[in-house]
């Protein structure tokens, strides 16, 4: 197949979210019954009630796809995003802050309830935040929103596995993939979390065996929940000769990827101080992609996850606050 040169690095489709970002302590965790370090889902009047009772914030445009191509337009890659928001404020704040990153945001916007997603992040003095995320206007996205010819002018379509959950955006990704393998173009895929595993599992595997994932991102905790092994390496090992790519995060202990069969590892890189978690997997994946977009070794893929990881957690946020090109140099 010949392809048509590509207008995009990487589109995505995901999650339109506004993170809401406040310091709490453990005892407002108990208050209100909050899992450390875990994300739930909220109803409309759930996340009402905990905004108010939440101290003084930051709001700032978030979700998990969207966070990852903040990351590599950051490194200087030409990026598009696909996402549903309401026509209301925060529809507003999220299309404006995407934009002003020179990321291409065209989806139409939702004339009718539910209002724009948000995620209510609450970070510990530890540095572990806990999300507990309404997903409003979100989860209607509609396949009638997606465009053909835009999708296919990607080298990679990237989708987020916490958007898998709502029927409709599920179709509308279902149809996604299937536009960018027409076009000969690679899918990547991120788990995203285990609750999505836990009610999804079959599908995943599904879109595995059936070969229509290039690239796969999951951390330690997924790929055991999505093999159902409890040896990491076992959960390694059951999934990688199935996708050409697999990339898997360790946390502190680093990150794996095993591509066409070949292993290659790489150790968190340094932070003087770990402030915020939230968007760590999201940045280390917008540094593996950008390198494997840039055709880097898999080994320097990895370190460059790894440098976008570190900067992301030394300050509250999912999305780089500096200069990540400098950073590469610097550091790759």
């Amino acid at each position: 197949m010949t392809q048509t040169p590509a207008q995009y690095d990487v589109i995505a489709i995901g999650n339109a979210i506004v993170d809401v970002i406040a310091r709490e302590d453990d005892a407002f965790l108990a208050t209100h019954a909050l899992t450390k370090g875990a994300m739930q889902l909220l109803d409309a009047e759930t996340a009402e009630f905990l905004y108010d009772a939440m101290g003084s914030a930051v709001e700032i445009s978030g979700g998990s796809a969207a966070n990852t191509l903040a990351g590599m337009a950051a490194f200087g890659k030409s990026c598009a995003f696909i996402g549903q928001v309401r026509d209301d404020q925060l529809g507003q704040v999220f299309a404006h802050d995407i934009r002003a990153l020179g990321i291409a945001f065209d989806t139409p916007v939702r004339t009718q309830e539910p209002p724009t997603a948000r995620c209510l992040i609450m970070v510990t003095p530890d540095a572990q935040r806990t999300m507990n995320t309404y997903l409003g206007a979100s989860q209607f996205l509609p396949a009638l929103a997606l465009d053909k010819t835009t999708i296919q002018a990607a080298k990679i379509l990237y989708l987020e596995g916490y958007l898998w959950d709502p029927e409709e955006p599920r179709a509308a990704m279902r149809t996604a993939i299937g536009y960018a393998k027409e076009a000969g173009r690679k899918v990547a895929f991120t788990l995203s979390a285990d609750f999505v595993i836990a009610r999804h599992r079959a599908d995943f595997l599904a879109l595995i065996e059936e070969g229509l994932i290039d690239i796969l991102f999951s951390n330690e905790d997924e790929i055991r929940a999505l093999t159902e092994l409890e040896s990491l390496e076992a959960a390694i090992a059951a999934i990688a000769p199935k996708v050409p790519v697999l990339v898997c995060t360790c946390g502190a202990e680093g990150a794996i990827a095993i591509v066409d069969g070949v292993r290659s590892e790489t150790t968190a890189a340094p932070v003087a101080q770990i402030v915020d978690t939230t968007g760590a997997g999201d940045l280390f994946a917008s540094g593996f992609l950008t390198g494997y977009v840039d055709g880097l070794s898999v080994e320097d893929s990895l370190k460059l996850g790894a440098i976008a990881a570190a900067e992301v957690i030394s300050h509250y946020g999912a999305r780089p606050e500096a200069d990540l090109k400098l950073l590469r140099a610097q550091q790759l």
